[in-house]
């Protein structure tokens, strides 16, 4: 199989990527800071001219997903994150909690084109967009993606299964885009109705898991699914791509134009080479420049380049969500806690709070990795436990590099039900 590319930028050196990002950041930090009443404020002792490493990126706050909320009911409708004024902006979308996000005006705004291309998606694919097209964006962040790459849509959003049976028997759908447990439904439905779907050659799916299994199964079909990684508020990060055999290779592409950041959940840090931590992105979105945005999900970077010819990083794709607050005693322990903890003991290399016990008898015991058991170190960790959790906690030294590497910070072993 011949290797295609979206653009040029997809097969950069790496150095190549790397000069343009960083020369390219000043300038967006200046723009947001210009145009964006809340990172002004966010980013108010920040020298924008100063920003041009990723050490010194690193250096600035992050802003969570998790503060959308306030953020927003701070000063509506946006939090002051969009430096173009609402009025100008293509739509407005109202997610679960609520949440706004914006889309801008032009051709591919969610840049979900590359992700399709890579996934074998071309001009003249009809393709059936199953994703959500009210209030949430999903629909049309690759719906725009599809357009951009010349395919013709159609737009049956989420349920009746037995339609969407028929739009692809009917017009010979060759693509579908959705969740890969729609896809399941549609294509057991399918087969109970005896429809003739084969002319579905693809799918793109996310939102969701995909099971080994169903992209096993979609293959004997004649289906070949892959993945794209988004979220709503920055569009498309991360993709699959198909290798030189026509299947798809291991681990997610980042996409180009973005900034990521892997670090350990509840703080800004940088975690180690291939550790799993919380994926924070700078993206370069004029309308909407979201800078160190800490999207809740755990990923790492898998080493070395992708068999597919491109060149950029690559992640394992998503592997669990970053907020791990949990209630021990009725009180509410966070990510955040522990690191603060780790902060105070500079002993510490790693740690996991375990929360463990019977229902009402909660127990909490702070796993650390450390550089040297030091006199009265547990007593003085112990002490921080209390201080800044305000509960009771044991302490336990364990082995540097035996705590597990998937991002967890808080585990909770307790049984409910």
């Amino acid at each position: 199989m011949a290797l295609k590319f979206f653009d040029k930028l997809e097969t950069r050196s790496p150095k190549m990527r790397e000069r343009a990002l960083m020369a390219a950041l000043p300038k967006l930090i200046a723009h947001a800071k210009r145009n964006a009443p809340g990172f002004a404020r966010i980013l108010k002792s920040v020298d924008a001219r100063k920003i041009k490493t990723r050490q010194a990126l690193a250096a600035l706050p992050v802003t969570r997903k998790s503060d959308l909320g306030a953020l927003q009911k701070a000063e509506p409708p946006l939090g002051g994150l969009n430096a173009t004024p609402v009025e100008k902006l293509a739509k407005l979308y109202m997610s679960p909690g609520p949440l706004f996000e914006p889309e801008g005006r032009g051709a591919n705004w969610w840049r979900t084109a590359r992700g399709l291309f890579a996934a074998g998606f071309r001009a003249g694919d009809r393709v059936l967009n199953t994703l959500a097209y009210h209030f949430t964006p999903a629909g049309s962040m690759l719906e725009s993606g599809a357009l951009a790459l010349g395919c013709a849509v159609v737009p049956g959003g989420v349920g009746q299964t037995e339609m969407q049976v028929a739009a692809i028997a009917q017009l010979k759908l060759t693509a579908y885009i959705g969740t890969p447990s729609f896809l399941k439904l549609i294509v057991e439905k399918a087969s109970e109705v005896n429809a003739d779907i084969s002319s579905l050659r693809r799918a793109s799916v996310g939102a969701e898991y995909l099971p080994p299994a169903l992209r096993a199964a979609m293959a004997e079909r004649g289906i070949q699914v892959t993945q794209t990684y988004g979220t709503a508020d920055l569009g498309l990060i991360a993709y699959e791509s198909l290798g030189p055999d026509g299947k798809p290779t291991e681990g997610m592409i980042l996409d180009e134009g973005l900034v990521l950041e892997i670090v350990r959940p509840g703080t800004g840090d940088p975690v180690g080479e291939g550790e799993v931590g919380e994926v924070v992105i700078t993206s370069f979105n004029r309308d909407y420049p979201l800078i160190r945005f800490a999207t809740g999900d755990l990923s790492a970077v898998l080493p070395g380049t992708s068999p597919c010819g491109r060149t950029n990083v690559r992640i394992r794709g998503w592997l669990g969500r970053a907020d791990q607050s949990t209630k021990v005693r009725a009180m509410f322990v966070t990510p955040t806690q522990v690191n603060e903890i780790v902060r105070r003991h500079a002993e510490i290399l790693r740690a996991r709070l375990v929360v463990s016990g019977e229902p009402g008898a909660d127990q909490m015991t702070l796993r650390c990795e450390v550089r040297r058991d030091a006199p009265g170190l547990a007593e003085a960790i112990v002490a921080s436990i209390r201080d800044v959790t305000k509960l009771r906690g044991e302490v336990e030294f364990v082995d540097p590099r035996s705590l597990p590497n998937d991002g967890k910070v808080i585990e909770d072993l307790r049984k409910y039900g």
